[in-house]
């Protein structure tokens, strides 16, 4: 479980980019949602690497890129959350409860 200073640094990182992006307020979880996008390809590319998937490029990373890549993802998605509700935090315990409920619980 994360901690409130989690979710008060991400409403901080929130309001910093809604303070300074320049876009349209209408725009922000689209264009939030495309730097989740762009985040999750970023991991890809550095777990690729990290196996050395790419005859052609070899080993170009290692797992901490990878691991420093899936923090980003995961920090983009609490960003995008923070941006769609002001209730981030509490919707995010309520859907991990329920992941839990279902995988956990009912599938020991």
């Amino acid at each position: 479980m994360t901690d409130d200073s989690t979710w008060e640094t991400v409403e901080r990182l929130k309001q910093w980019l809604d303070d300074n992006d320049g876009l349209a307020l209408e725009m922000a979880p689209v264009m939030r949602l495309l730097k989740l996008q762009e985040e999750i390809g970023e991991a890809a590319q550095a777990t690729m690497g990290a196996l050395g998937a790419n005859p052609r490029k070899g080993k170009s990373h290692t797992w901490e890129d990878a691991e420093a890549e899936v923090c980003d993802v995961i920090l983009s998605g609490m960003v995008l959350l923070a941006t769609l509700t002001p209730h981030a935090a509490k919707r995010f315990e309520e859907r991990l409860g329920i992941i839990a409920e279902r995988s956990l619980v009912a599938n020991p």
